[in-house]
């Protein structure tokens, strides 16, 4: 395929999933752990934004910090269609090589570079919005090929996260090879919130994530543990053990979303009196209602 092709028709869905993002989902979560939808659409089109005055050749320097900051503004899809028609209209402009912060690069090495992020970052747009990932068998062939080789060199340098294993399409397989779990939805995202909350013991985000009519069944005492009921009584509970508890860690280990439920497999840990660090490992089974936990079941080994 043709780069410009390539380039241009992964940055035409990205900009048409834009347009299907509703009001109250720019501040959702996405596969990007450190990006809500706002911000990964931000940053998208900050892309765009730098494929016009670099491929007229001009240098990092030059463009400065111009295109720093939120780019979106009052209305982020019109901005994201502007900034797509004049990323592909740029794509075809004829330039010796591109000035990159890393170097001179060639133009369709950029552009392909280009094409890759725009494909899974749409990925990443879509299933946080539910929309349909544009994942079209061509253009997923043409990005993995291309990245086959740059797999080990993305990941050196902290661009993309762990390899997962065990995926067969290869649209899964281009996902997982970016560090993604194809199976990802918004209960991930959610679920990953909240155990980093607990690990940080910031009371406050663990109980925004949580509905008012939360069911929490604690782990002691056995052998039925304590059951709470309501956001008052599952906060007392939360902020006795985060002040009780000496250098608390929590890990999670592994999480399984089936619709609205989950499994999360966890390790805590403390620090003892000893100074050495005691833990436990547990499960939760979770339920999730409107994108907060409405039930969260605890239990541990031993």
């Amino acid at each position: 395929m043709d780069v410009v092709e390539l380039h241009n028709r992964t940055v035409t869905n990205f900009a048409e999933l834009v347009a299907e993002v509703a009001d109250n989902q720019w501040a959702e979560p996405t596969p990007c752990s450190d990006w809500d939808v706002r911000a990964l659409v931000n940053h998208v089109v900050g892309e765009e934004r730098w494929t016009v005055p670099l491929m007229e050749g001009k240098t990092i320097a030059e463009v400065g910090d111009a295109l720093d900051g939120d780019l979106l503004g009052d209305d982020p899809a019109r901005t994201a269609s502007a900034a797509a028609r004049e990323a592909t209209a740029a794509a075809s402009w004829s330039i010796d090589k591109v000035h990159l912060s890393y170097g001179d690069e060639d133009p369709q090495e950029y552009l392909r570079q280009l094409a890759a992020d725009h494909l899974i970052h749409g990925w990443d747009l879509a299933v946080a919005i539910g929309a349909q990932p544009r994942l079209n068998a061509d253009l997923v062939a043409e990005v993995a090929t291309w990245f086959a080789e740059r797999e080990d060199m993305y990941r050196s340098v902290g661009i993309i996260g762990p390899h997962l294993d065990g995926f067969t399409t290869p649209a899964d397989q281009l996902l997982a090879a970016s560090g993604r779990d194809p199976r990802w939805s918004p209960a991930f995202g959610v679920l990953e919130r909240f155990g980093n909350a607990f690990d940080t013991a910031d009371l406050e985000t663990v109980m925004s994530l949580v509905t008012d009519d939360i069911v929490f069944e604690s782990t002691s005492p056995a052998p039925d543990g304590t059951r709470l009921e309501g956001a008052d009584a599952v906060r007392a509970e939360w902020a006795r053990l985060f002040a009780n508890t000496d250098d608390p860690h929590f890990e999670t280990d592994e999480t399984v979303v089936l619709g609205e439920r989950a499994v999360v497999r966890w390790r805590y840990s403390w620090r003892e009196a000893s100074g050495n660090r005691g833990h436990v490992r547990g499960v939760d089974v979770l339920r999730l209602r409107d994108g907060k936990i409405a039930e969260k079941l605890s239990y541990v080994k031993g």
